[in-house]
């Protein structure tokens, strides 16, 4: 007997351990997922109960909004990408980034 553990990984064979290595990304993937989730979740609600005080805070609020309108576009609808981009753009310019 040994107190030293087995590594059971190691037993198994190719196509078990591309299989185990598999579940274990996409649990991983699953639980970032969540954890993005819930924390755009608690974003929205800070943007819905706290007024913005000034146009740069506004507009960061239309920004998070308009990112999720282009994420849900076709990729074919390029007229409202190009026009999510010029708003951007706009901004930008306004808010002295560009």
């Amino acid at each position: 007997m040994t107190d030293k553990p087995v590594e059971l990984d190691k037993h198994r064979g190719m196509a078990a351990q591309k299989a185990t290595d598999l579940r274990r990304v996409l649990a991983e993937v699953e639980s970032n997922v969540r954890q993005l989730r819930d924390r755009e979740a608690d974003l929205e609600n800070r943007m819905m109960m706290v007024p913005a005080m000034s146009w740069p805070e506004a507009a960061v609020k239309a920004r998070h909004l308009l990112n999720l309108y282009a994420a849900s576009l076709p990729s074919e609808d390029t007229r409202h990408r190009a026009l999510v981009a010029a708003l951007f753009d706009d901004f930008a310019r306004l808010g002295g980034e560009g």
